[in-house]
């Protein structure tokens, strides 16, 4: 039998998602019956008549388990949950569910792996911070954070202190989106100030360019775009940007997935020129995943068949050009249903760069008799 597992992080966006998915099919490929939880949601959708996590659906996909809102995401704090609790705490039954969802996962599972919110005090104003929910469910965590030398141990400084203060055990923590420039150096300075305070460095995941890539719906829903041809195609992923009509020909042959962000008025000068430089040098197929066409003007004339015959979706937005660009750089990601390849990669870097099996010794429970 092996104890629970938390998963937690320093904020919002560096890698709970990515560790978890990690270390579920890691754990799975080695033979273990794992469970998974995501206790505390903000972020849900109504499947099936239930009001579930998204993380808790992608797992549930990945796992291959009967997706049970009361097991695998017991609470979840939308719009207006915080007030509601504050006005009637009396109303809401939090630990009970969290505590019922665990019950039932140990009496199917190995292990069981838990997923974080936020950063450790998301959850506080219910009585539900990640610290909280940890100790309620005696697990160990893990906690994950960015790489970096000195902003990763004051983040860790700061938010081991929450499940200290509590006595949630801390695992040890994995250092995410490291520069593979940098992996020494930071291995080196972290692996020393951990050793001081005596917690193990699981693993160090270098900075993956791939997981960052949105996709085309994604873009849409940050410059609040209207989509003017082939919805059908919004899964398309986004690896790099064309900002304008100055189409460099050295950028078309090395890429690929590319958006395409140019005013209406020049889509058509565009896609002339990307058209050529392909044909010149010999691409198959359109480099472009998407286009953006800011501002006003109608999108006509030759490049419409071009659009049409390479299924390319178009999106429509009043920002201009560069208010556009500025927009989608700024974009989180996050790994879901509609990014296998994110899925796969988060699975390999965690399988590459964490010890497994150190781990799994580790997290074995010990015969007391």
């Amino acid at each position: 039998m092996y104890k629970s597992i938390y998963v937690a992080a320093t904020s919002q966006h560096v890698g709970k998602t990515t560790s978890t998915l990690g270390l579920v099919a890691a754990f799975m490929k080695k033979g273990v019956k794992v469970g998974y939880c995501k206790p505390v949601g903000q972020k849900s959708l109504y499947l099936n008549n239930m009001e579930v996590d998204k993380d808790a659906i992608l797992f549930a996909d990945l796992m291959k388990f009967k997706l049970d809102a009361d097991i695998h995401s017991p609470v979840i704090l939308g719009k207006g949950a915080t007030s509601a609790f504050i006005d009637h705490p009396e109303n809401y039954a939090y630990p009970e569910r969290i505590k019922y969802a665990a019950e039932q996962l140990y009496q199917e599972n190995e292990l069981v792996i838990y997923e974080g919110t936020g950063h450790p005090g998301v959850g506080s104003i219910v009585d539900l911070s990640n610290a909280d929910v940890a100790q309620m469910i005696n697990a160990g965590v893990i906690m994950v954070v960015e790489g970096g030398i000195g902003s990763t141990i004051d983040m860790l400084s700061l938010c081991l202190a929450k499940f200290q203060l509590l006595n949630a055990p801390i695992i040890g923590v994995i250092i995410n989106k490291v520069k593979p420039a940098k992996i020494d150096k930071v291995r080196t300075y972290v692996g020393q100030y951990l050793k001081t305070i005596n917690l193990p460095l699981l693993g160090i995941i270098p900075y993956d360019k791939s997981l960052a890539f949105p996709l085309m719906k994604t873009v849409a829903k940050a410059i609040n775009g209207i989509v003017s041809f082939n919805e059908d195609q919004l899964d398309n992923k986004v690896e790099d940007i064309l900002a304008g009509s100055l189409i460099d020909l050295d950028e078309l042959k090395s890429s690929k997935d590319l958006l395409l962000v140019v005013s209406a008025q020049r889509v058509d000068d565009a896609i002339e020129k990307i058209h050529s430089i392909s044909n010149l040098v010999g691409l198959d197929k359109s480099p472009l995943s998407g286009i953006v066409a800011t501002g006003h003007g109608s999108i006509g004339g030759s490049c419409l068949e071009y659009i049409k015959e390479h299924k390319i979706p178009v999106v429509r937005t009043s920002l201009d050009t560069y208010g556009s660009v500025l927009k989608i750089s700024r974009i989180e990601v996050k790994i879901n249903r509609s990014t296998p390849w994110k899925v796969a990669r988060a699975i390999e870097l965690i399988e590459k760069n964490v010890d497994m099996d150190a781990l799994l010794e580790q997290m074995k429970i010990k015969d007391k008799v």
